[in-house]
C-alpha cells in the first residue's frame, strides 16, 4: 500500500510541533492523565463514611444522658466564678417506638452542627438524651423527640443562693431540621423566641422534681403507653360495673310471717 505524499510531508512538521513542547509540559500532561486514571479507578467515599464520622466526632465532645447521671451531668461550671450561667444544649432523639424511625434527618444534622456549636468561643456544653434507650428520663421531663432543650443553669452565690435554671423546649422538624436550623437556635440565639417552659415538668423546679415523684409518675405513664389498647376499656367497664352494683338498693323486703 503507498503512503501518501501528503501524510509523508506532515511527519517532519509534527514531529517539530513535538519538539518544540517543553519537556516540562509533557511530565505535566502525563502526571494529569495518570491523576485521572487513579481518581476514576477508586470509588467516591459513600455518604455513610461521612455520617459515621461526624457521629463519632460528636460523640467525643457530648454528653450521654441517662435516668442515673443526668442531675451530675447538668450543673454549672463549679470552676468560674459567681454569678455566671451554663449553657447546656440537649438533642433528645429516639428510634422506631419513640420517633416512629423517623429522626434520622434530625440526628444527621445535630451530629455535623456539633463542630460548629463548640467550636466557637463561650460555647454551650452538648448533651443528649435518646428517649428509645431512656424513656423514664423521656417521660420525667415530658419531651419528645426529634427536639433541643437549651437550659441555662446559674452557677450558685457565695451564700448557695441563685436564681432557678431556665429552660426551653424547641421542637425540631423531623423532615425539614439542617444544620443550619440548629446553629441558627443555638449560635443565632434563636432559642430565645421560645418563652422559658415554667410547668410542672420543670427538669429542676417542677413539682414533680420538688415532690420526688417525678420518676414514680415517669415509670406509670411508661406503664400505661405498653399498655394494649383495649386493655383500658375493659379495666373501666369492670369498675363502672362494680361501683354501679354496689350502688343498686337491696331486694325487695321480706314477707311478714303469717301470725299464729
Amino acid at each position: 500500500m503507498r503512503v501518501s505524499s501528503s501524510v509523508v510531508l506532515a511527519l517532519p512538521a509534527l514531529a517539530a510541533a513535538q519538539a518544540q513542547i517543553p519537556i516540562v509540559d509533557k511530565i505535566m500532561g502525563f502526571f494529569n492523565q495518570a491523576k485521572d486514571a487513579v481518581t476514576s479507578a477508586i470509588p467516591a467515599a459513600p455518604s455513610s463514611a461521612a455520617e459515621a464520622a461526624a457521629s463519632k466526632a460528636a460523640a467525643a465532645v457530648v454528653y450521654e444522658l441517662t435516668p442515673e447521671n443526668w442531675k451530675q451531668v447538668l450543673t454549672a461550671d463549679a470552676t468560674a466564678g459567681a454569678p455566671t450561667t451554663q449553657d447546656w444544649v440537649v438533642y433528645i432523639n429516639g428510634g422506631e417506638s419513640t420517633c416512629y424511625g423517623m429522626c434520622g434527618n434530625a440526628t444527621k444534622a445535630w451530629n455535623a452542627s456539633v463542630a460548629l456549636i463548640s467550636a466557637k468561643p463561650s460555647a454551650p456544653k452538648l448533651a443528649t438524651l435518646d428517649c428509645e434507650a431512656h424513656q423514664i428520663l423521656c417521660n420525667e421531663w415530658s419531651v419528645g423527640p426529634p427536639s433541643i432543650y437549651y437550659m441555662q443553669l446559674p452557677q450558685p452565690l457565695a451564700d448557695q443562693s441563685a436564681p432557678g435554671p431556665t429552660v426551653r423546649f424547641i421542637s425540631l422538624s423531623r423532615n425539614a431540621t439542617t444544620v443550619d436550623t440548629i446553629t441558627k437556635i443555638v449560635l443565632d440565639k434563636e432559642y430565645e423566641d421560645t418563652p422559658p417552659y415554667e410547668g410542672m415538668f420543670h427538669p429542676f423546679t417542677g413539682l414533680l422534681q420538688q415532690y420526688g415523684v417525678a420518676t414514680p409518675f415517669a415509670y406509670v405513664m411508661w406503664g400505661f403507653a405498653k399498655m394494649p389498647s383495649w386493655l383500658p376499656m375493659i379495666l373501666i367497664s369492670f369498675f363502672s360495673r362494680s361501683f354501679m352494683g354496689r350502688r343498686q338498693p337491696g331486694g325487695p323486703p321480706a314477707a311478714a310471717a303469717p301470725a299464729q
